[in-house]
């Protein structure tokens, strides 16, 4: 019986690695969803309003995101890739410019737009559910 040889693993290329960054049901957002759902919160994903929120609460018209670090600038974890840094720099503007376009776009529609970081959800959990549930426990105007 012959002995398996282990082979090397290969480094994943750039866009190899680029390509397996999830963009729905992220760690931080499926946290935060199953915190809300176990205190008895109700929501909606993948709503088609501007921006797709990563939760909706449709009575109350709350939009919430939870925003990356690395993808929205955080200004306390983002930090710039060696490579490449022009092209980082404008896609992080851009990334940050969508972001109050949609914002602007679903306040204009009548929404309430709350917006987490990814460190907030993994830190202070009950925190931002918290503030969610008392968004959406508050009376509409």
């Amino acid at each position: 019986m012959r002995k398996k040889r282990k082979r090397k693993a290969i480094p994943l290329t750039k866009s190899e690695q680029m390509r397996r960054v999830r963009g729905l049901d992220t760690a931080p957002e499926m946290t935060l969803r199953r915190a809300l759902w176990h205190t008895g919160l109700r929501y909606r994903v993948r709503l088609r309003v501007p921006g797709r929120p990563d939760l909706a609460f449709l009575g109350c018209k709350i939009a919430v995101f939870v925003d990356g670090c690395f993808w929205h600038g955080c200004e306390m974890h983002y930090t710039a890739p060696a490579t490449n840094p022009t092209f980082w720099f404008e896609k992080i503007a851009r990334n940050k410019q969508r972001d109050r376009d949609v914002e602007a776009e679903l306040k204009r529609l009548g929404w309430t737009v709350l917006r987490f970081w990814e460190h907030e959800v993994e830190g202070d959990l009950s925190s931002v559910v918290d503030r969610i549930r008392s968004a959406v426990a508050r009376p509409l105007d």
